[in-house]
């Protein structure tokens, strides 16, 4: 069992910036795959980031030279550096860890970029 702990949301101005964090509990945590995943009022939760185990990343299109994940093994953390922020980014942003047989979910984070 994997237990995640999002922190960092908040209010933001458009072109500022914000670095959620995701605890997660358990000594697997090096073998996880992690991701981060968003979802706007009205519409489909979509992914953001992903970081595999061996510490290679993918990103959405939409963040992609905005946003940076990375992760701390030795903390079991994972964490989105989220920079050049757009109104279009507000969502409610999530922590995931996978691995076979099995995924992960935090409750989430409110994230609000507005003037």
């Amino acid at each position: 069992q994997v237990q995640l702990v999002e922190s960092g949301g908040g209010l933001v101005q458009p072109g500022g910036s914000l670095r959620l964090s995701c605890a997660a509990s358990g000594s697997i945590f090096s073998s996880l795959q992690m991701g981060w995943y968003r979802q706007a009022t009205g519409k489909q939760r979509e992914l953001v980031a992903v970081i595999f185990s061996g510490g290679s990343t993918n990103y959405a299109d939409s963040v992609k030279g905005r946003f940076t994940i990375s992760r701390d093994n030795t903390k079991n953390a994972v964490y989105l550096q989220m920079n050049s922020l757009k109104p279009e980014d507000t969502a409610v942003y999530y922590c995931s860890a996978h691995i076979i047989g099995a995924s992960y979910w935090g409750q989430g984070t409110q994230v609000t970029v507005s003037s």
